[in-house]
């Protein structure tokens, strides 16, 4: 059986709980903690890369691990929009993006990749807070994503950000391993 290289640890909806699960004390600690470990996570993926390493694409026609970095850091600034709109008003619009337009900005080429990194140990810290004081109700509060086309729960993005992190961390280890980096 081939490894698959887009999705290492399975798509979204194989591996995080959104529609499949019901709020439960136990998969909520598991998410955050998730959400929590990903800075550390994600630098240790790239510890000791050279430049050329950092521009190497984790599959053909792929990011390279720089724009994987860099990629994780605006999303999970988005993450955390999402859930204060989410807290704050009913039923909010959430804005997408074009990710491989973001992925392909000057700061995405150009910006070291700690600099991504030191964002998401601090963007975590407060990502956290916000999580960790959401009240059981308040996880069926919802967005509305248009790019999915439907209403999601404060509960379904949680899922989706615990599985995003570990996804994309994925990418660069599994890169790592192939080529015994």
């Amino acid at each position: 059986m081939s490894e698959n290289l887009s999705f290492p640890i399975g798509k979204v909806s194989e591996q995080a709980f959104t529609g499949k699960e019901t709020y439960s004390e136990e998969l909520k600690k598991a998410a955050i903690k998730n959400i929590e470990s990903l800075p550390q996570l994600l630098e240790e993926s790239i510890l000791n890369l050279d430049e050329s390493q950092l521009n190497t694409p984790y599959r053909e026609g792929g990011w390279t691990v720089k724009q994987v970095v860099h990629h994780v850091a605006d999303s999970h600034m988005n993450s955390l929009i999402r859930f204060k709109l989410g807290l704050t008003e009913d039923n909010p619009t959430i804005k997408p993006y074009d990710q491989d337009r973001w992925a392909n900005l000057a700061d995405t080429k150009n910006v070291p990749v700690n600099v991504s990194i030191t964002l998401l140990y601090t963007l975590h810290t407060r990502l956290v807070e916000v999580l960790k004081s959401i009240k059981d109700e308040e996880w069926q509060r919802t967005v509305f994503h248009p790019e999915m086309k439907k209403t999601i729960t404060l509960w379904d993005l949680l899922a989706i950000y615990s599985w995003h992190g570990r996804h994309h961390t994925a990418h660069i280890t599994k890169l790592r391993e192939r080529n015994s980096w």
